[in-house]
């Protein structure tokens, strides 16, 4: 397991990361209080409906991912941490990959938004199997992350980047 001072490296880090993330979205809000010289309504309909599409993909490839979600979905009883945490690694990636096209149809804050997210979990998902004892299972691993976003539900940035991708489908249905 996880000793204390490891423990709140990983946190700390995953706080930076959801700061950032938290300011990104503040920026984007205050940005669409202004005044725009093209508002969506010029856009066409067709146009319109493949942006909210993507925001829906991007909006369920984020809940996917959330690392919760992810760990309860990827379960394969047997496994080594080192087996589960290249198994949560590729499933993060396939999930990213399989939705890369959806970045023409968002803003470049949602998408980086995104890819922080995918980041951000491989990175915490990395950095708990290295604290991990080598004869450690998977369920060890599976255990660890869980406990680590219960204890600190402000490190998932799972719930911003849902929010943020919302909010952006939210304005293009006004």
């Amino acid at each position: 397991m996880l000793s204390s001072t490891e423990m709140y490296w990983s946190i700390a880090i995953a706080v930076l990361i959801a700061g950032t993330l938290a300011y990104l979205l503040w920026k984007q809000r205050k940005e669409a209080r202004q005044p725009k010289i093209k508002d969506n309504y010029d856009l066409p309909v067709a146009t319109k409906q493949l942006q909210l599409q993507a925001y829906e993909r991007l909006t369920l490839l984020t809940d996917r991912i959330a690392l919760p979600n992810l760990v309860n979905r990827v379960n394969q009883p047997g496994l080594s941490a080192r087996e589960m945490q290249s198994l949560i690694a590729q499933t993060i990636r396939q999930e990213f990959e399989h939705n890369i096209t959806q970045q023409i149809y968002v803003s470049a804050e949602a998408w980086d938004a995104v890819k922080n997210l995918k980041e951000q979990n491989l990175l915490i998902v990395n950095q708990v199997a290295s604290f991990l004892p080598e004869n450690a299972t998977g369920l060890d691993l599976n255990k660890s992350l869980l406990e680590l976003t219960m204890q600190n539900p402000k490190a998932s940035l799972h719930n911003v980047v849902a929010e943020a991708l919302s909010y952006e489908a939210k304005k293009l249905m006004r």
